[in-house]
């Protein structure tokens, strides 16, 4: 008689991951309480040796909110990413929408966040996560009241106290930019970011003046250019930038975006890139790699900040106690060909 081939248990599987049945339970169960290594080759295991597991009622996998402010460019949808995969990981879904909508004018603004916050919860969300968002005080009320744990990516403002985020080294990355710039012998070197209220495009400003005033190199006020970071911005900004008297040789974008908006100034101007202006970015989303020519600029790790952003906020769901409020990944100078030594 043919052998008879016995079930696969969570027994067998256990032993051959090398953990407990009640790991691999909870991996099953998209729990967040198990490292990412352990989970991945927890997953390897279940699907080598094709295990079923028996039928129950059906779980709720839990949701996770995620909303940004504005029109998704290059830069929100690498953060979406880093948070949809490891959304699937934990084993739970990832809910898209836009910021808040504006309240009716006839109803107040603590009417409209308790509604938004309502909904949220009746929707089964475990947790909201932001991108660059700004929330009223009245929005961070009624999450506390709810007790619904938010997390944003970096924070379009200072973020109030209690309010966990995830950011990069936006001073580190500022410094190393324009510290590239400096060492091609730069020194008529301009910054074009912003917006002014916000957190991180402050930091990045304030690590170019750091690095400027290192070397004793000179920051006329003209030179600086705090509005919006889209590609219509860096196109306009470069503009008024190549058009003094006495023009920059290099300028620092606080976006990969608005990098190409200067160099599209440049191109409308007659001018060559590198070889007549340097231009820096900061970010290194897709268009940074597709650009002509290919962008100088900060990495961000942007999928990364996605993917601590939803552990963070799955931790906070369990009630578990996270070590820092704010997070900050490391950034990076990644030389390309927009920037050459000054002639």
């Amino acid at each position: 008689m043919p052998r008879v081939k016995r079930p696969v248990t969570l027994a067998t599987v256990a032993t051959s991951a090398g953990v407990s049945i009640a790991t691999v339970s909870k991996v099953l169960n998209g729990r967040s309480d198990v490292s990412l290594a352990t989970r991945r080759r927890v997953q390897d295991v279940l699907q080598k040796h094709g295990y079923v597991g028996r039928r129950t009622e059906p779980a709720e996998r839990g949701s996770v909110e995620l909303f940004y402010q504005g029109v998704v460019n290059s830069y929100s949808l690498e953060v979406i990413q880093g948070v949809v995969e490891a959304g699937q990981l934990a084993g739970v879904d990832v809910v898209l929408t836009t910021r808040p909508p504006r309240p009716h004018p006839q109803t107040s603004s603590t009417a409209r966040a308790a509604r938004w916050i309502q909904d949220l919860i009746a929707s089964g969300r475990r947790a909201a996560i932001g991108i660059s968002s700004e929330l009223s005080d009245a929005d961070l009320a009624a999450l506390s009241r709810a007790r619904l744990p938010f997390v944003v990516v970096d924070p379009a403002n200072t973020p109030a106290p209690g309010v966990t985020s995830v950011g990069s080294t936006n001073f580190a990355g500022g410094m190393a930019a324009t510290q590239h710039l400096l060492s091609l012998g730069h020194r008529r070197i301009a910054y074009l970011g912003g917006p002014a209220t916000s957190g991180c495009a402050k930091a990045r400003m304030s690590g170019f003046r750091s690095a400027m005033e290192a070397v004793g190199a000179a920051v006329p006020k003209e030179y600086v250019r705090l509005q919006d970071s889209r590609y219509d911005d860096g196109l306009a900004g470069g503009a008024i930038l190549l058009d003094l008297p006495d023009p920059p040789t290099a300028i620092f974008a606080g976006t990969d975006e608005a990098a190409l908006g200067v160099i599209e100034a440049a191109r409308a101007r007659g001018l060559r890139v590198p070889e007549d202006l340097s231009v820096v970015g900061f970010d290194d989303t897709q268009v940074a790699r597709l650009a002509s020519p290919p962008l100088t600029t900060v990495k961000q790790p942007l999928q990364d900040m996605g993917a601590v952003a939803l552990r963070t906020a799955l931790q906070l769901a369990a009630g578990e106690k996270v070590d820092s409020h704010h997070v900050e990944l490391a950034t990076s100078l990644v030389v390309r060909g927009s920037a050459a030594a000054t002639s």
